[in-house]
């Protein structure tokens, strides 16, 4: 029987679930249905959400799993009344920290993902700016203010990897499509000039040619684009190029945003504005 996982917080219910899902990724025999439940900040939606989950473990048959972060000793008091296999996550770390750093803690809602500092913020904010501005190859002028450059064929990943590198570790990353403006006459890919100057800050995408296909697909479908001779042909031809001019590259076929862009960081020594949040 699958079970039910409440990952529920008095704020915007980020941790709890980024914790949770962490945690329930290792049971991959069990299904489980997870809900979360953000902004649990008063006893009325506290008791509301205590029903709620009593219903749901007699619709199961088993007791759901609680992982909460909740602040707030009236609100936590509440839902410890639910009936469920619970993990306070704040109780259970926050009173041993407590205990060695010889202060009380703040029990601030919301502190995790609030803007706090505002330069932090900002370098956020401009990171996400730039990976917009520097899209697809959009403003070559400015490949001087970038980190990192993500080159690779159409829809291997560079423009969501960019985002989450700008968003998560405020990296200023732009990239750079290779298409077939950048073969030579004989029909092989060159480093496109815009880039050479910049080949130490180059880092390479690629990807399986049915995964690209099927991707492109969706985007194009019935057309060469989306072909399986033009995927292979293209990924063939970037993975050359990157050996050629020995451009380190990570294969996105099985990867997540998150797995890709932290080997890139540890692949390219890349620099974190800060950590993500």
């Amino acid at each position: 029987m699958p079970r039910t996982a409440f990952f529920i917080s008095d704020g915007t219910g980020i941790t709890a679930e980024t914790l949770g899902r962490s945690l329930l990724a290792q049971f991959e025999s069990v299904e489980i249905r997870m809900i979360t439940k953000p902004y649990i900040d008063d006893a009325e939606k506290a008791q509301a959400l205590v029903n709620s989950i009593h219903a749901t473990a007699a619709r199961d048959g088993e007791q759901p799993i609680i992982i909460d972060t909740i602040v707030d000793e009236n609100v936590r008091r509440i839902v410890s009344t639910a009936p469920g296999f619970k993990v306070d996550i704040f109780s259970t770390f926050l009173k041993p920290l407590e205990e060695e750093l010889a202060t009380h803690s703040t029990y601030t809602v919301g502190r995790t993902h609030s803007i706090g500092q505002d330069d932090v913020y900002m370098n956020r904010i401009d990171s996400v700016h730039f990976a917009l501005d520097n899209d697809d190859g959009a403003r070559l002028n400015q490949y001087d203010k970038a980190d990192v450059i993500l080159v690779g064929v159409s829809r291997c990943g560079k423009t969501p990897t960019s985002l989450y590198l700008a968003l998560q570790f405020g990296i200023r990353a732009a990239n750079y499509p290779l298409t077939e403006d950048d073969y030579d006459e004989d029909g092989t890919l060159k480093l496109p000039r815009a880039l050479a100057p910049y080949r130490n800050k180059l880092f390479g995408l690629t990807i399986a040619a049915p995964r690209l296909a099927a991707i492109r697909s969706e985007r194009r479908p019935n057309s060469r684009y989306c072909s399986m001779d033009q995927c292979m042909q293209e990924v063939a031809q970037a993975e050359a190029l990157y050996r050629q001019m020995h451009i380190p590259y990570i294969d996105t076929t099985r990867f997540s945003i998150e797995e890709i862009s932290t080997r890139m960081i540890a692949e390219a020594g890349l620099h974190r504005r800060f950590s993500p949040r």
